[in-house]
This record gives C-alpha cells, sequence and structure tokens, in this order.
C-alpha cells in the first residue's frame, strides 16, 4: 500500500538538476598533460611549457591566452622567466603569486644548471657553460660582472658578482678579484659579464679591462680561461676572438 508521499502525481513532471558539461579548457589541460607526459617536454611549444606551469597557479581558467600573451609582450619563454614580477604583473591574468612562482621556476633552474656545472669540468662542458651564461645574464637589465672561480680540475667553486653598474657600466677592481681567488683558493677563473644593450661585442673598455685582470692574476699564479660577454644577441668568447 502506498502512502501519499510515495504516490506519484499524475501529469507532473519532475524536473531533473542540468547536466553540468566539463569546461572547453579543462579537456585541454588533460590532453596537454598527457602530451607532456607520454612525448616529453621537448614536444611542447614554449607557450604551452609556460601553460603547463600556469595550471598549478591559476585552476579555473583557460591560461592559454595568458601564456601567449605573456610571450608577446616579453618577445620569448627565456625572457618570461627573467621578467621583473612588477614587469609579469602588468599583463592580465597574472598577478603577485603567479609572477613569484613563475620566478621561482627560473631560479630553480638556474640552480639546477649551477649544480650541474659544480660537478663537471667546465673547460669541456663549454656548452652547458655558454647556456649558464646565457641565462644567468641575457636579459639582465643592468651591466653585472661576474666571476667563475675554478679549482686545478676545472671544476667550478663559486660563481659570484664582483660589481654591478649602471646600464652600461659595472665597476671592476683587479685587486678585489685576487684577492677574493686566494680565498677560495681558485687555480684559474673565468670573467663574464653582460652588454644590457644587446650586442655582445667586446668594447675598448672590455678589452683593457680584462688585461688588468690578467696582469694582477698573473704574478699569484691564476689563470684567465676566457672572458664571455652575454647579450640579447648571444654570448662572445675572448679567447674565441684571440683577445686571450
Amino acid at each position: 500500500m502506498r502512502t501519499f508521499e510515495e504516490a506519484p502525481m499524475p501529469g507532473l513532471d519532475i524536473p531533473t538538476a542540468p547536466r553540468r558539461e566539463k569546461p572547453h579548457w579543462q579537456g585541454h589541460r588533460d590532453r596537454l598533460r598527457t602530451k607532456l607526459v607520454t612525448r616529453g617536454a621537448g614536444a611542447l611549444e614554449d607557450y604551452e611549457l609556460l601553460e603547463t606551469l600556469l595550471f598549478a597557479f591559476i585552476p579555473r581558467r583557460d591560461v592559454k591566452p595568458v601564456a601567449k600573451a605573456l610571450i608577446a609582450r616579453f618577445g620569448s619563454l627565456s625572457c618570461v622567466l627573467a621578467a621583473q614580477p612588477s614587469d609579469l604583473t602588468k599583463v592580465s591574468g597574472v598577478g603577485e603569486t603567479v609572477a613569484a612562482y613563475i620566478k621561482a621556476t627560473a631560479e630553480i633552474g638556474a640552480r639546477a644548471t649551477r649544480e650541474n656545472l659544480k660537478a663537471r669540468t667546465v673547460i669541456s662542458s663549454w656548452s652547458a657553460l655558454q647556456d649558464y651564461v646565457r641565462r644567468e645574464l641575457q636579459h639582465e637589465g643592468r651591466e653585472q660582472f661576474r666571476i667563475l672561480f675554478l679549482d686545478r680540475k676545472n671544476q667550478l667553486i663559486e660563481d659570484e658578482v664582483m660589481g654591478h653598474g649602471t646600464v652600461d657600466h659595472a665597476p671592476v677592481y683587479p685587486r678585489e678579484i685576487a684577492r677574493r681567488a686566494l680565498e677560495l683558493q681558485a687555480s684559474s677563473l673565468i670573467l663574464v659579464h653582460n652588454h644590457p644593450s644587446g650586442d655582445p661585442t667586446p668594447s675598448r673598455a672590455d678589452i683593457d679591462m680584462t688585461r688588468a685582470i690578467m696582469d694582477a692574476l698573473e704574478a699569484l699564479d691564476i689563470t684567465v680561461h676566457d672572458h664571455l660577454i652575454a647579450a640579447r644577441a648571444g654570448v662572445t668568447s675572448f679567447k674565441a676572438l684571440g683577445l686571450i
């Protein structure tokens, strides 16, 4: 026997809850993650790699337009990673949290490369060294002078900034470099600096400064293997040019 509540009302259609469809971007995320896992990160375009990074930080939104806007504004993936947080947040969809995570990701890559160099003989890992220098300094807005201090096996002891400057000048003091080399017991070193102008061609001042540093280190039996200049157009080697 049915109770009143159990009996259906004749002619009454009971509405059912509308079926929610998956947002279009959710399926795209799934496909992109599958592509990365099955085919490797190298199969992804630059903006797709940036998308996968943004997935974690922007969970409920289509991030493809954000990734493409970042690359369009800064010019390349490497420029996005090198950009200052204050500039990143000028792109629609990028807040302070996302900007902070992008910078953290860039630093993770830089530190991993630095650790890799420390485990290798730097002179025999020239392509890795140039990649590291390019990543560290190619997009730096101010001129920066760094020293890679090496041990007797030409393995990296430390990478240290020895001078910051304006957009076109970083003060360098040969005596300070010599003192630090002795403190670290370095047997040799590689000079590195950047040209914010974008042109890695050595200037007369670059050549004269390199000679002054070599003269200061010669009496200490410390070798200068090379001087690398990084800029948006690439990395120039003094050794390759016959300047050392």
